[in-house]
């Protein structure tokens, strides 16, 4: 289970970004974070990863106050993290990248089938350097596949998973997002605006203006949202002078 008790943090020049998060990750469930942009929700996640370091509150992550270690320590312990904008590595093959991220050597039935879940075809890219020639889509892919390789993992956080995803692959991607959700060891944590993600969750939680404003499971959440964003895309529309 991850906690997080009255998160706070700004930037170096002083804006406030997170005002007192209160927000509880419960194992075995898939929690989305949702809401509008600049709210705080990728700060949220990087908190979380221990790439910001916040002012005040406590993280905690299975009984164990982590708010004070480093990514490394927090990654040891089972915490894994997909960045919203990848990570390249020079060097490192993608097959390299995949066993690193286990903890073992993977057989290359192993690896075909992880990049197969994010929509890769395992033979035009297990022994492709993970640098940049390639793509941004293609990076993104391959690095939520190194999350979804890490079985010692308790904690998953993916920060926008659907960027850069096309629409067959991100069908496997729901599904493997719905096999984590069955080890009732993990918890999962996605931010995302994407309609398929927040429908399959347990729980929705909302943030805006550095704060959760709403949370719920998603029988209380969803509707809710898909209601506001309706009635958003109808005001465009009268906006225009479109016909409704």
């Amino acid at each position: 289970m991850l906690q997080l008790k009255d998160i706070r943090w700004s930037t170096e020049t002083g804006e406030k970004i997170l005002n007192g998060v209160d927000l509880t990750v419960p194992d075995g469930k898939l929690t989305v974070i949702t809401g509008p942009n600049g709210g705080g929700k990728t700060s949220l996640a990087k908190v979380i990863a221990g790439l910001y370091k916040p002012e005040s509150g406590q993280i905690i992550a299975d009984g164990k106050d982590i708010t004070d270690w480093s990514i490394t320590e927090r990654s040891k312990n089972g915490l894994a993290y997909a960045f919203q904008q990848p990570v390249r590595f020079k060097g490192l093959t993608v097959r390299d990248l995949l066993s690193i991220s286990a903890g073992r050597e993977l057989s290359s039935a192993e690896v075909c089938h992880l990049l197969a879940t994010v929509g890769l075809c395992g033979r035009d890219y297990i022994d492709r350097e993970a640098d940049a020639s390639l793509s941004g889509g293609e990076s993104k892919r391959i690095e939520i596949a190194t999350v979804l390789a890490r079985k010692d993992a308790k904690i998953l956080v993916f920060d926008e998973p659907e960027a850069g995803i096309d629409l067959w692959s991100f069908a496997s991607l729901i599904e493997a997002f719905e096999n984590i959700k069955k080890d009732t060891d993990r918890s999962l944590l996605i931010i995302s605006h994407q309609e398929r993600i927040m429908n399959i969750a347990d729980y929705i939680a909302v943030v805006a203006d550095g704060k959760v404003s709403k949370m719920g499971t998603r029988e209380e959440i969803f509707p809710s949202l898909m209601d506001k964003t309706a009635a958003t895309r109808c005001s465009l529309r009268t906006s225009e002078g479109g016909a409704l």
